[in-house]
């Protein structure tokens, strides 16, 4: 997932916790939703729990009542998705009203978002109400040396990306002319869940669903909808996991049935600015580097490259040091160093390199109209050179090699 943005009184039967739901509710590892508490949790919200979503959590009856003008949006938010059941699929949610779409692709209904089971761990921001990462928010005030990371810890980040590559290729094996990005994103959230990791996306900043479906002119950050896959269609899924305390980032583009020349020739420069850009991960090599051993490849193409996104340093956190633009001449800061870990993913569009924003407030699209297609993986600088954690099994650890095959579905 690329780095980049009327007054109610509350109710009284909505808004007072009960002292038998404090005490059945009660987690003793959850910590207050309230920003900037940090207290722990001793009471869950009751409408969360009659609605059947994952509670949120509070130290006490004021930080609940001081949150609830916000929380409410969430319970807000469920109702409303509820409702697609009796809505036609392709009706246009009522946000677009209006809106100058760039190219032919129209968002369809989405599903309530997937509930995840409580053994799973968590990062912090899954159950905040608005979805805030406080912990990548403090890293970013405190923080701006890239971690290098312990054997023990790369072990663990080594075992989530082996998670993210299964699940990307059960989801990658679904696509098909026919399927609806809802059903892909219900694949990879079971995957996931079964694989006892969280799936990262799901309400990172209140994002809905638990992977990104980019088809066509979506450039990335794609909500799964119930529109069904076209022959001729692209699509990119992007996968990304939480497991023991450490998130895993990749994505492909995949072929849907019979895509035309120019969409070939897209995918294919995508993947292999991915591959010029790993060629050149080693010690002493500079971030903002990445750049330039990608740009002459989407030149040769004919290409552009996104800018407004770049890849970032994971781990511990979803997003954090060091920020990797894909496109030359920029100021990225810091020299890569073994044990640094951080993802590679060239978003590269057919037409111009610049992007519109849906009014989804995700959905990035090219300016144009025209299709954007990308790859990630994410990769640890070792003593002598790259390792691909998030490698296919099977295949090298420290390049990539292009055949459409792979991609064909």
């Amino acid at each position: 997932m690329a780095s980049f943005a009327a007054t109610e009184t509350p109710k009284t039967e909505e808004t007072s916790v009960s002292t038998a739901t404090a005490a059945t509710a009660a987690v003793e590892s959850h910590v207050c939703a309230t920003p900037g508490c940090g207290k722990l949790a001793h009471m869950a919200c009751p409408t969360c729990i009659k609605l059947g979503i994952p509670p949120s959590r509070f130290c006490g009856q004021e930080c609940f009542k001081s949150s609830w003008e916000e929380h409410k949006k969430v319970h807000a938010d469920v109702r409303k998705t509820r409702a697609v059941a009796k809505v036609d699929p392709s009706q246009m949610p009522t946000e677009f009203k209006g809106f100058q779409f760039t190219g032919q692709l129209r968002p369809y209904q989405k599903t309530p978002r997937r509930t995840v089971p409580e053994h799973i761990m968590r990062p912090d921001y899954a159950e905040h109400p608005l979805g805030y990462p406080i912990s990548e928010q403090e890293d970013r005030r405190n923080n701006s040396s890239i971690r290098v990371y312990t054997p023990a810890e790369i072990a663990g980040i080594r075992e989530a990306c082996r998670i993210g590559r299964e699940v990307l290729d059960i989801a990658g094996a679904a696509v098909r002319v026919g399927i609806t990005c809802d059903e892909l994103d219900r694949i990879v959230h079971e995957a996931t869940i079964e694989r006892n990791a969280y799936p990262s996306p799901l309400n990172y900043h209140r994002f809905p669903k638990s992977v990104c479906t980019s088809v066509n002119e979506v450039i990335c950050h794609g909500i799964p909808d119930l529109r069904e896959l076209q022959d001729g269609d692209i699509v990119n899924i992007d996968i990304s996991v939480y497991h023991n305390g450490f998130h895993a980032d990749l994505n492909e583009t995949f072929f849907v049935g019979n895509v035309n020349e120019d969409s070939v020739r897209l995918v294919k420069c995508a993947y292999e600015s991915l591959g010029a850009a790993i060629a050149s991960v080693r010690p002493g090599t500079l971030y903002r580097d990445i750049g330039e051993a990608i740009a002459p490849v989407a030149k040769k193409a004919k290409c552009s490259i996104v800018t407004t996104y770049c890849g970032h340093g994971i781990g511990s956190l979803f997003h954090t040091a060091p920020n990797v633009p894909h496109y030359p001449k920029n100021k990225a800061k810091g020299t890569m160093q073994p044990g640094h870990i951080f993802t590679i993913e060239p978003m590269i569009n057919l037409g111009q390199h610049r992007d519109v924003l849906w009014p989804d407030d995700w959905t990035a699209v090219t300016a144009d109209g025209s299709r954007s297609a990308q790859f990630e993986h994410t990769m640890l600088v070792t003593e002598n050179g790259v390792e691909l954690l998030t490698a296919k099994p099977g295949e090298p650890i420290d390049r990539i090699e292009w055949t459409r095959e792979k991609f064909q579905r």
